[in-house]
């Protein structure tokens, strides 16, 4: 979080879970803890790739502002996973009968002599969620399925019917041998 200029950002670094042919969002807070209006325009070093909403507005004093930059999707990923693209937000204070159709450029032109904050956001990769294992941890390929307990202390449904499955497996097994034995016995 940025602190000491006109608008707070939270956060400083963009964190993109990356994943080929999809759209990716995160949100960024603008927060103005003055008692001042404050204008900002979010820019980018690559302005085809995201997509930033809004790119410019007014955050109320003493209010804040959520801003949504979405990463196009991609069709490669960088190499090393490595991302150079930057985010500059930049605000000014403007009088408060100022509406956001009356932001201009101009208005954020250092040339101009007007007093400009600005902050970099670095922007970075970051590996996505990975799909739960199918195999479940602890457990070995091929021993023999024990059933889970959940947290409430109760199977789920397929847990249940398996544990059922092999219960009566077991005792239709115990009551072959125990006719079998039954059977020896009335031979003699």
């Amino acid at each position: 979080m940025s602190s000491g200029g006109l608008l707070e950002i939270d956060p400083l670094e963009l964190k993109f879970p990356f994943e080929l042919k999809k759209q990716i969002s995160c949100s960024l807070q603008l927060i103005n803890k003055s008692d001042d209006y404050v204008a900002f325009k979010v820019k980018t070093t690559s302005p085809k790739k995201y997509c930033v909403r809004p790119n410019a507005g007014i955050v109320l004093p003493r209010s804040t502002c959520d801003v949504i930059v979405t990463m196009q999707s991609q069709r490669e990923a960088p190499p090393d996973m490595q991302c150079k693209d930057k985010f500059l937000v930049q605000s000014v204070i403007i009088d408060q009968t100022s509406t956001t159709q009356d932001i201009t450029t101009e208005m954020f032109a250092k040339e101009s002599g007007n007093v400009v904050d600005e902050v970099k956001l670095r922007v970075t990769y970051v590996s996505p969620p990975q799909p739960p294992s199918p195999v479940p941890e602890g457990s070995e390929e091929g021993s023999s399925p024990r059933p889970s307990v959940s947290e409430n202390g109760n199977l789920n449904s397929s847990e249940l019917l398996a544990a059922t499955r092999a219960y009566a497996e077991n005792i239709q097994q115990e009551k072959s041998s125990e006719v079998s034995s039954l059977l020896l016995f009335m031979e003699f």
